[in-house]
């Protein structure tokens, strides 16, 4: 009998564990980085990333063709991994107005990702350029507030945004963990 209380009182610690984490896990993640209802979410499987091998990726190695307002081509590269840290480089040095902290600017974009080489959106899609008000401040990733400070109206940039300044719980379809490369262009710069 004596094994059976310890049994039962093991598996009620052990249910009200689970029930106590699976309570803290939803109000972990701000409601604006969660695009799946919640019942949705907890019956899929969080996929994780595939770990990538090799040395540092060099800014060299992550191919832009395309020219500068025009919509570009991200071509990822495989065999090395992700550098430490957001990486910035201008590939078009602009001509116009600066971005600076609290501008406000029109932007063209395309975002690939790096586990998958795959293009996720572009602005250019759509045909309009993407507004953004008070850059460093704005409702954007990290990633974007920091990394488009200095980018010249005119400019074209690349962004490889590691996964603290992008979606370090995931969106959409972008999966928890992932490294995001944008390639954004200044349309309209208003200091």
């Amino acid at each position: 009998m004596r094994t059976v209380g310890r049994t039962a009182l093991a598996l009620v610690s052990l249910l009200s564990a689970g029930l106590a984490l699976t309570a803290c896990t939803a109000s972990d993640r701000p409601s604006t980085l969660t695009t799946t209802p919640p019942a949705a979410a907890a019956q899929q499987p969080e996929a994780d990333l595939p770990e990538p091998s090799g040395p540092p990726c060099e800014v060299s190695q992550f191919r832009v063709t395309g020219a500068p307002g025009e919509k570009p081509t991200i071509t990822v590269p495989t065999g090395c991994t992700p550098q430490d840290g957001l990486v910035v480089e201008d590939l078009t040095e602009g001509t116009g107005p600066e971005i600076k902290s609290g501008s406000t600017a029109e932007l063209h974009y395309v975002l690939a990702t790096f586990s998958d080489q795959q293009t996720r959106e572009a602005s250019w899609d759509s045909g309009e350029p993407f507004p953004l008000e008070n850059i460093g401040q704005a409702g954007v990733i990290k990633g974007w507030n920091e990394g488009l400070i200095g980018l010249k109206e005119g400019g074209r940039r690349l962004l490889v945004v590691p996964s603290d300044k992008g979606y370090p719980q995931g969106q959409g379809d972008i999966k928890p963990g992932e490294t995001l490369i944008f390639v954004v262009d200044a349309v309209k710069v208003q200091p």
